[in-house]
């Protein structure tokens, strides 16, 4: 049941895993726990205005962004299961919980040091790759004396979004990379790292019609590491050659294959003039 359930959403546009995961759970109530943990969901925005005393909601594409004020940063934060507690979400700049909570789950000062550090280096890489979007980093211990980190972004790629080049009607480019970092052994560390990917885009012009595409593309990476490095370098060059991986996978297995089905059906005028149909 469980293969067939994973089959099922890996196949599933990213718009719509939340209601068939929900569907999903109804059915399976004994596997709850395994489909939560395994299936990937699209990721949510929290925004904040400075000098603004109102709660609103404001649609932006297939994603809700609360804009709400917070005086201490101003800026921008992703919701998912990682900074959840309850119905409340930690945010990884003031490291509070929207809405507030009494007794929220917070990690060590040792690795909240270290989730400022994650959270300003990985802005930098965000900026340098995607040209803008929104990216979080969140860090808790596990129970192995070792420690997780999530590492996620979300890019709006729309021409009504963070779109630059305008050619999307919608574009969401979703990011979630969880590294499991295991206790030091002499100077070493285990890093296991899982990466998912969810690409989702609609066009809808006269140049190129219509069309949508979308998709989710999942990797695991482990590697045993100096940590003379430090942790967060190790971490980084392995997103960063994880990145480049999915990307190529992508362009190859969805864009590429997406490509040769266009041509061979509908061939450029050039190549449809010197390749003739048999005659029946």
């Amino acid at each position: 049941m469980m293969e067939a359930a994973m089959g099922l959403m890996r196949r599933m546009h990213p718009k719509h895993t939340e209601t068939a995961l929900s569907a999903l759970l109804s059915l399976m109530p004994e596997h709850s726990s395994d489909l939560l943990s395994q299936v990937d969901q699209p990721l949510q925005c929290f925004g904040f205005e400075f000098g603004c005393c109102c709660v609103d909601n404001v649609t932006l594409g297939a994603c809700e962004v609360r804009v709400l004020c917070d005086v201490d940063c101003g800026k921008e934060f992703i919701l998912c299961e990682y900074n959840r507690d309850a119905d409340s979400y930690r945010s990884p700049w003031s490291n509070k919980y929207h809405p507030p909570l009494d007794e929220g789950i917070f990690p060590s000062s040792e690795l909240r040091k270290l989730e400022i550090e994650a959270n300003e280096v990985f802005a930098v890489y965000r900026d340098q790759y995607y040209e803008g979007g929104i990216s979080s980093v969140y860090i808790w211990e596990d129970d192995n004396e070792g420690f997780v980190a999530c590492f996620l972004i979300k890019k709006d790629g729309s021409k009504t979004g963070q779109g630059r080049r305008g050619y999307l009607q919608e574009g969401q480019w979703d990011a979630i990379h969880v590294i499991q970092v295991g206790p030091e052994e002499e100077g070493t560390a285990n890093y296991c790292l899982t990466s998912t990917v969810m690409l989702s885009m609609t066009t809808d012009n006269q140049a190129s019609g219509t069309f949508n595409l979308s998709g989710s593309i999942r990797r695991q990476m482990n590697m045993h590491l100096s940590v003379a490095d430090t942790h967060l370098c190790n971490m980084g060059r392995m997103i960063e050659e994880m990145e480049s991986k999915l990307r190529n996978s992508l362009d190859q297995v969805y864009f590429g294959k997406t490509r040769e089905m266009v041509c061979t059906l509908r061939p450029p005028a050039e190549l449809a003039q010197q390749v003739r149909l048999p005659e029946s």
